[in-house]
């Protein structure tokens, strides 16, 4: 098989994910014939088409598919690379984007951010939120930090902390004094905010198993807690996104009592196989690393005995 030509598999991607020559062309600043040569050269020197004409359009065909796959991510590496090159040569700290859940961001990944920026003043962190999961080399992000089993096709995925993750029943200073040495029937005439499922679990763990019906359910663990702060109910969380509003005592333990949740789940930080030994990712699960053995000594000096 003859040498590929390397310059044509930019133009390669550019159709490939665009599905149309001319949006190609566009994208690249070259003619719609420019870019219909490369894809024709790039074809012959591999001995194989790479896209089935259909009708007027053409699609990806499984060796154009194969291809994509490997190539893609060594362009997003030149492409960084590129980039980095770019503003080193500018005086520009380094950028490292990374796609978080809302909740997680919220309640434990942006109070720690002045620690992030006084450890590592040279990479700019650029967090953007969303409960859908990002495709990182779709979208440009470097990492992300997820909750699942840690099985995402493709990524390389780090248990951030362990598994399962500890459900605690936490409400307001003022509701801690009401319910001071409460049994759990006392706690079933409270506003219950949260899943039904997960209270019940608790009741039944707790020697009282009955039906319960929440006042509330939220998608969102940070509006939750933020619900239960206010003093609408008491809840069940993840342990860890209260930790910093246990230690600061806007919430407080109601029970030494805890169940497991979602079996062997937990937050993952993930990012692609070609970003493994990139220093600014490394600089991040080196970070993480840290915060969380704090925060596990924090909660552990703070839980009731």
């Amino acid at each position: 098989m003859s040498k590929i030509p390397l310059n044509s598999l930019p133009v390669f991607r550019a159709v490939a994910e665009g599905g149309n020559l001319r949006a190609a062309a566009t994208a690249l600043h070259l003619t719609h014939s420019a870019v219909s040569q490369q894809i024709r050269h790039l074809e012959t020197r591999l001995g194989t088409p790479l896209f089935d004409r259909v009708g007027r359009g053409i699609q990806l065909n499984d060796a154009g598919r194969a291809l994509l796959a490997r190539v893609g991510p060594a362009l997003a590496l030149i492409d960084e690379g590129t980039r980095a090159a770019q503003e080193a040569a500018a005086g520009a700290t380094v950028r490292l984007r990374v796609s978080v859940l809302p909740s997680f961001a919220q309640r434990w990944l942006l109070p720690r951010m002045a620690r992030w920026r006084e450890r590592h003043p040279e990479l700019v962190l650029e967090v953007e939120t969303s409960q859908q999961l990002a495709d990182l080399q779709r979208d440009g992000f470097h990492a992300a930090l997820r909750y699942g089993r840690g099985h995402w096709p493709g990524l390389v995925s780090v248990a951030l902390f362990p598994a399962p993750m500890p459900m605690v029943l936490v409400g307001s200073p003022e509701a801690a004094q009401r319910l001071a040495g409460a049994e759990p029937a006392q706690f079933a005439r409270e506003p219950l905010l949260g899943e039904q499922g997960l209270w019940e679990s608790w009741f039944h763990a707790a020697g009282d198993p009955r039906r319960v019906v929440p006042v509330a359910v939220f998608n969102d663990g940070g509006m939750l807690l933020q619900a239960v702060e206010q003093g609408m109910g008491i809840s069940l969380v993840r342990e860890l996104l209260a930790a910093d509003a246990l230690a600061e005592g806007r919430l407080v333990r109601l029970s030494p009592l805890s169940i497991p949740y979602e079996g062997d789940q937990t937050y993952h930080l993930v990012y692609r196989p070609e970003y493994a030994d990139w220093p600014p990712v490394q600089a991040l699960r080196a970070w993480l690393e840290t915060e969380i053995t704090r925060a596990a000594s924090q909660l552990d000096a703070r839980a009731p005995r």
